[in-house]
């Protein structure tokens, strides 16, 4: 996944907007980020994506996020599965 990709599908939140937001704000708990414009707080796909972020910021790692592409498709079929509630259109 390149940064400018969103990362938050249901809030359109982008992996570069996230990971400054750890970086900067230093969050103690991946819960925390859900500050950063809400991600996490929708659907729930992106939250273990969002745990990998936090600990790539704590550790200085690379994180290992997937494809957009692949991200994407997979989100879908989680939805479709009724693992998750996106919000509505506003």
């Amino acid at each position: 996944m390149e940064l400018d990709d969103e990362l938050c599908l249901c809030f359109h939140i982008s992996k570069r907007k996230v990971v400054n937001f750890v970086r900067i704000h230093q969050p103690q708990v991946p819960s925390q980020i859900s500050e950063c414009g809400g991600a996490g707080t929708g659907c729930g796909w992106c939250r273990p994506f969002l745990k990998r972020i936090f600990e790539a910021g704590k550790t200085g790692n690379q994180d290992d996020l997937p494809r957009s592409e692949d991200y994407a498709l997979n989100r879908n079929r989680y939805i479709e599965s009724g693992k998750g509630n996106p919000p509505g259109p506003s």
